[in-house]
C-alpha cells in the first residue's frame, strides 16, 4: 500500500494542533492528580500547588496523565468536528448576488404529475397536497396565506380557482361574503 505524501502532510498538519491539547490535557490531569487532599472539593483548593508541582518537568509522568491528556484532546477533536458537520453550507466560488430566477427543473420535485392534486400558485406552478412525496425533503407547508390590495385578483385568481378544485379542506376568512 502507497502512502500519498501530500495526504500524509494534510493530515499531519491538520492534526498537528491536537498535541498540544493531549499535554495541556496531560498538565491538568497530572496537577489534579498532585494536588494534595482526599475527595474533589480538596483537591480544588489546593490545585495551585498541583499546578506547580506539575510543571517542575515538561513531561507528564503517570499514565492516566496520558490517558487524561488523550480523553481530552479526543473531546476537542469531536467538538471540532460536531462544529464543522452542522457549518452552513456556503457556494463556493460563487459570487455575492449570483441568483437567478427559477425554472421548470425548479420547481417539479414540489408538483404532482396530475395538476388536480396541486394547490395553484401560479398559471405554471403548483405545490403537491399528498403529504408524503418520494422524497422527505421536497414535503412542504401547505397553508397558504393571501395578502395583497384590493382589486388585485386574490378572489379571483387564487381563491376561487383552488376551491373548484375541492381537493382538500379550506378555511376562508370573507368579510365581504363574495366568495360563496
Amino acid at each position: 500500500m502507497k502512502i500519498d505524501t501530500d495526504t500524509l502532510k494534510k493530515q499531519v498538519i491538520l492534526h498537528l494542533p491536537y498535541l498540544l491539547f493531549l499535554l495541556v490535557f496531560a498538565k491538568l490531569g497530572e496537577a489534579v492528580r498532585l494536588a494534595p487532599g482526599a475527595d474533589a472539593s480538596q483537591k480544588m483548593l489546593g490545585l495551585a500547588e498541583g499546578f506547580s508541582l506539575a510543571f517542575q518537568s515538561m513531561w507528564p509522568g503517570a499514565a492516566i496523565d496520558w490517558l487524561a491528556g488523550l480523553c481530552g484532546a479526543a473531546v476537542v477533536r469531536l467538538a471540532v468536528y460536531v462544529k464543522g458537520k452542522n457549518a452552513k453550507k456556503y457556494r463556493k466560488d460563487v459570487e455575492y448576488g449570483s441568483a437567478r430566477w427559477g425554472n421548470k427543473t425548479d420547481i417539479a420535485p414540489f408538483m404532482d404529475p396530475k395538476p388536480e392534486n396541486n394547490i395553484i400558485l401560479t398559471q405554471t406552478e403548483g405545490l403537491m397536497m399528498s403529504g408524503r412525496p418520494k422524497n422527505p425533503a421536497h414535503a412542504r407547508n401547505k397553508n397558504v396565506l393571501v395578502v395583497g390590495g384590493s382589486g388585485s385578483g386574490k378572489t379571483r385568481f387564487f381563491i376561487k380557482p383552488n376551491l373548484m378544485q375541492l381537493h382538500s379542506s379550506y378555511v376562508v376568512t370573507d368579510p365581504n361574503v363574495i366568495v360563496l
